[in-house]
C-alpha cells in the first residue's frame, strides 16, 4: 500500500515538472518571438497546453514568469561563477571570473536577458520572487566573501566594511550589464572588458 502511494506521489510530481518545462518553454518562446509586452498570459497558457488557472498556479503574472524562466539557469550560472576564482589570482581576476560566467550566459540569450534584466528591478513579490532573491544574495554573499579575504591578506587596503564594498561591486556590476546587453549583438568579452575597467578605477580609486 505504502509503495502505491509513493508511486502516485512520484507521478503527480512528474506531471508537475513536465506541466512546469511546458510552461517555461512557452513563456521563452513567445516572449523572445513577440516580445514582452504582446505576450500575452492567455497565449501563453494556449501554447503550453494549460488552462489558464494552472499557469496561475505557478506564476502571479508574466514578470514571474521572466523569473519561472531563468531562475533555475541562473541558480546554475551562479554555482558556476561561485566556483570559478583561483585563491592566488589578484582581487580583480577573482570578481571578473565570477561575473564572466554570467556574461556568457545572458550573451547566449540576449533577447530573453533584455527582459530579465528589465524586470527584475523593484523585483520583490511574486511566486518566484524568494528564488530569485535568495540567488541574488548568494551572488552577493560570495563577493563580500572575497573582499574579506583580500582585505585579511592586505590585498585591499580600505577600512571599509567588506558588506558596502561588495555592495558597491554588485551595483557597478548589474549597471555595466544593462550597458552591455543594449547593444545589437553583446559580445560577452566586451562585456567583461568594459567592466574590469569600471571596477578598476573602483579599486584604484581617483584621487591624484
Amino acid at each position: 500500500m505504502a509503495g502505491h502511494r509513493k508511486g502516485k506521489v512520484g507521478a503527480r510530481e512528474r506531471k508537475k515538472l513536465a506541466t512546469r518545462e511546458r510552461i517555461r518553454a512557452a513563456a521563452s518562446e513567445l516572449f523572445a518571438r513577440r516580445g514582452f509586452a504582446a505576450a500575452t498570459m492567455r497565449q501563453i497558457a494556449k501554447r503550453a497546453h494549460v488552462g489558464l488557472g494552472t499557469l496561475f498556479n505557478y506564476a502571479e503574472d508574466k514578470r514571474d514568469l521572466v523569473f519561472l524562466i531563468f531562475n533555475e539557469e541562473l541558480n546554475a550560472t551562479t554555482d558556476v561563477a561561485l566556483a570559478a576564482p583561483r585563491p592566488r589570482d589578484a582581487p580583480l581576476e577573482q570578481l571578473m571570473a565570477v561575473f564572466r560566467a554570467h556574461y556568457r550566459w545572458l550573451a547566449a540569450q540576449p533577447e530573453l536577458a533584455r527582459i530579465l534584466l528589465q524586470e527584475l528591478t523593484f523585483y520583490s513579490s511574486g511566486k518566484q520572487a524568494a528564488t530569485f532573491l535568495g540567488i541574488r544574495k548568494r551572488l552577493i554573499d560570495g563577493i563580500e566573501e572575497l573582499v574579506r579575504k583580500a582585505q585579511e591578506g592586505g590585498r585591499i587596503g580600505t577600512r571599509e566594511k567588506p558588506p558596502l564594498i561588495a555592495r558597491h561591486i554588485f551595483f557597478v556590476y548589474s549597471a555595466s550589464l544593462r550597458w552591455w546587453i543594449a547593444a545589437a549583438k553583446p559580445d560577452p568579452e566586451k562585456g567583461v572588458a568594459d567592466l574590469r575597467r569600471l571596477l578598476k578605477l573602483q579599486f584604484e580609486g581617483l584621487a591624484a
